[in-house]
């Protein structure tokens, strides 16, 4: 990805990183963090303040200031001009949510960071498969909620607010706290965000993309577990949903898997059906109406398959003793629920 400008602007002490005062929120606090991981910035200090004067002998400003400028290393996303994304200064990349501090911040600066935190393991190609899925699901978040953008028309189901941004949000002081000062818990908004980057950050690059490989090895040997085609078998459970998507794709898979064997902790075997997208709760293909809820001895009577254990009340997924069990569920629900 070509990055825009990285000069340092030269100015005052070039010590100090602004943002604003006063009540604090998600992408300032993840773009501080943010730009405190870089060697060029390590030792700066947080200035919180909405003063022009102050603001200006800052080195790089977030979230404050009405300016977007890269050259001079301002970085707000509040003045009416400005409605940018990561696909309009990245045309490379898919997204078109409006960019907060914390996008902004990590488009010029993510794949360095992400690069820093690999360390010895930051081939290119994995320092960009982490920054995508760092940016899809994480930053982007808290791009749409800082802009105020739904993440759906109509009105919700149920209300989420356990995310990211509600709890840095709930870390200012209530409005009847005798002490409003914010600049200390800002201070703590910025290791809550930091712990949680270094977290997604650490399970996509050692734990999510590792298991491509298993995931490929599966499909390829999708026929020796059944003729269809449509079922593949896991030696070892690991994240397997989006990478399942994605080699579909590249691999042309058709028909498409329908349901995904594996070992549970306890040794038995599951059937679960793939969804018909990486989010939704709606199976390809769910497992027979007649299974669901039923349990043990009875759903084994049932479907005449030994060794039956469960079938979820949603049909989307089942337990078998046996991976042989297992693999008959599956094959028994392709032949039934065409």
């Amino acid at each position: 990805m070509s990055q825009p400008n990285k000069k340092l602007r030269e100015n005052g002490d070039g010590k100090q990183i602004g943002t604003h005062d006063g009540t604090f929120h998600c992408d300032e606090a993840l773009a501080c963090h943010l730009l405190k991981r870089l060697p060029q910035f390590q030792d700066h200090r947080v200035v919180r303040t909405r003063k022009p004067d102050l603001l200006a002998d800052c080195d790089i400003v977030v979230d404050v200031g009405g300016q977007y400028d890269p050259a001079t290393h301002r970085y707000d996303h509040h003045q009416r001009s400005f409605d940018e994304t990561m696909s309009s200064l990245v045309p490379d990349k898919p997204w078109v949510t409006k960019l907060s501090s914390a996008g902004l911040v990590y488009l010029h600066f993510g794949q360095e960071i992400i690069a820093n935190m690999l360390g010895e393991r930051a081939d290119k190609k994995l320092c960009n498969v982490v920054y995508d899925k760092v940016y899809q699901n994480l930053i982007e978040e808290i791009d749409a909620i800082d802009n105020g953008v739904s993440q759906f028309d109509g009105s919700p189901r149920y209300l989420v607010t356990t995310n990211l941004s509600s709890r840095v949000g709930r870390l200012n002081p209530a409005w009847n706290e005798e002490d409003q000062d914010t600049n200390e818990r800002f201070s703590k908004a910025m290791e809550m965000v930091g712990e949680e980057f270094e977290d997604r950050v650490r399970y996509y690059s050692q734990a999510w993309w590792p298991g491509r490989k298993l995931v490929q090895d599966a499909l390829e040997a999708r026929h020796a577990v059944d003729p269809s085609g449509e079922v593949i078998l896991m030696e070892q459970v690991c994240p397997w949903k989006e990478h399942l998507f994605d080699l579909e794709k590249d691999m042309k898979v058709d028909p498409s898997i329908k349901y995904v064997l594996y070992a549970d902790q306890g040794g038995n075997w599951r059937v679960q059906c793939v969804p018909v997208a990486t989010q939704s709760f709606e199976s390809r293909l769910a497992l027979p109406e007649e299974w669901r809820g039923v349990r043990d001895e009875e759903l084994s009577k049932l479907s005449g398959i030994p060794g039956c254990v469960f079938v979820h009340a949603s049909g989307f997924i089942g337990g078998n003793k046996t991976r042989e069990g297992a693999l008959l569920m599956a094959q028994r629900a392709l032949q039934m629920c065409r």
